[in-house]
């Protein structure tokens, strides 16, 4: 097998610059194509701790498998998005559908807020043109709205310059650069919104021994009965510590189709060297563009106080908001595949990745090895699997946000502080090389 190994396709230009090695070496720069992400924050109602849950949102390192691609609006009130009577409706209808309401309207009990939340999104989304100030980004609009290709370059490698003059040309549709990036760039661009509370867990602790105590009502023999109270005051006391913060996002993708990309390409697009009035508005006022809900997630992060803990309370809190932030992120991306990523294998022999807890691996995890290449016929990447490895359970890293700071569970430093997760699979795989996580 070969030492190295050089790319040669055009729309990995990046990788034909630096070799990777396929041997025990590691690498630390590798350059390969990632979704792009916005995040948002929906302003709730007021909760406790409200103001260092959103500055800790705010404050949030930015997840760095995903190209940075925020655009200024960062927060809304739902508030100021009331539904119509026919949008409400909606809720009602879908929820029918699914069987979750019974005949009679007197047994209707949804949560409205909850319900009518992702239409408010949506319509905020609508309303704001998110949709277009995403694409605005991709193409550098200027105040005169012309576009280049700059950020398009950037993230996949390729001429700029080259690509500008295929659209001059009206060769957008069959070009294979302009359609790559349209597919694996613009077309993997997605919205996270996330709304956060924060509440006491004495209150979900109250909830449930009350429960427990109708149920222990329940049983005939007193010896019995006795002991189920018990339990539930024991079960209370354990639970009933600190806080949680609760994290539901909403997962939006920019829909982005040869249709879309055609119509942008003939009819909107205009250069620094021939901005046209006429086509600025028509961007400003255009619908074309849309972002398609994918779905949902929650996440929940325990605030536990101790007397040992020399944090104050409003980093405690910081640092369960980051982590459930995290956790959120990784359910959305082990539930739906598009809004999966990729990870560069950060050393061949062994099989080690930087990723970890804060990505949720467990021992057992699969992931697919890919080999990036161009497709001969078409031009286009492709990615080409290579075989499978699983998480060495026995050696995941802990990059949780602030987990380096952290004592070992009996108060010690550890020995071995891990900085990347250990697979298992084989050696034919090498450094550079990109993994994917399959179900």
């Amino acid at each position: 097998m070969k030492k190295t190994l050089l790319l040669t396709a055009i729309a990995i230009v990046a990788f034909a610059t630096a070799t990777v090695a396929q041997t025990k070496s590691a690498t630390t720069d590798v350059k390969y194509r990632r979704s792009s992400l916005h995040t948002m924050i929906v302003e709730t109602e007021k909760f406790p701790n409200k103001d260092v849950v959103v500055n800790a949102f705010n404050n949030a390192p930015f997840p760095e498998k995903y190209n940075n691609h925020s655009i200024a609006n960062k927060s809304f009130d739902p508030s100021d998005y009331p539904l119509t009577k026919a949008e409400k409706a909606t809720i009602f209808k879908e929820q029918s559908k699914a069987g979750k309401l019974a005949t009679s309207s007197t047994n209707i009990t949804i949560d409205t807020a909850a319900k009518e939340l992702p239409l408010k999104i949506q319509k905020y989304l609508n309303e704001k043109k998110i949709a277009n100030q995403l694409v605005a980004k991709w193409f550098n609009r200027q105040a005169d709205g012309t576009f280049d290709m700059s950020l398009i370059q950037e993230r996949g490698f390729y001429n700029a310059s080259e690509m500008e003059a295929n659209i001059a040309k009206g060769a957008a549709r069959g070009t294979a650069s302009l359609a790559d990036a349209g597919i694996e760039l613009i077309g993997n661009t997605f919205v996270v919104v996330s709304r956060f509370n924060f509440v006491s867990n004495e209150i979900v602790a109250r909830i449930a021994r009350e429960a427990a105590y109708l149920a222990a009502n329940k049983i005939s023999v007193p010896a019995l009965q006795q002991s189920a109270i018990k339990a539930a005051d024991v079960a209370y006391d354990k639970a009933k510590e600190g806080y949680s913060v609760w994290a539901t996002a909403f997962l939006y993708k920019l829909v982005w189709n040869d249709s879309t990309e055609a119509v942008f390409y003939n009819d909107l697009w205009m250069d620094k060297k021939s901005p046209d009035a006429k086509k600025k508005e028509a961007f400003d006022k255009t619908d074309l563009f849309k972002l398609q809900f994918i779905g949902d997630e929650s996440a929940v992060g325990l605030v536990l106080f101790s007397l040992k803990e020399k944090r104050t309370e409003a980093q405690i809190i910081e640092i369960a908001t980051i982590r459930t932030i995290d956790a959120v992120y990784s359910k959305l991306q082990k539930k739906y595949d598009v809004f999966k990523t990729k990870t560069p294998l950060f050393t061949g022999n062994p099989i080690t990745a930087k990723i970890g807890l804060k990505e949720g691996l467990e021992g057992g995890d699969k992931f697919e090895v890919l080999e990036q290449t161009q497709d001969p016929k078409t031009g286009l990447t492709k990615y080409v699997s290579k075989g499978t490895i699983t998480v060495d359970e026995k050696s995941i890293w802990d990059n949780r946000y602030n987990a380096g700071d952290e004592p070992a569970a009996d108060g010690t430093t550890p020995a071995v502080k891990l900085d990347c997760t250990t697979f298992k699979g084989g050696s034919k795989f090498f450094a550079g090389m990109l993994i994917r996580q399959v179900k």
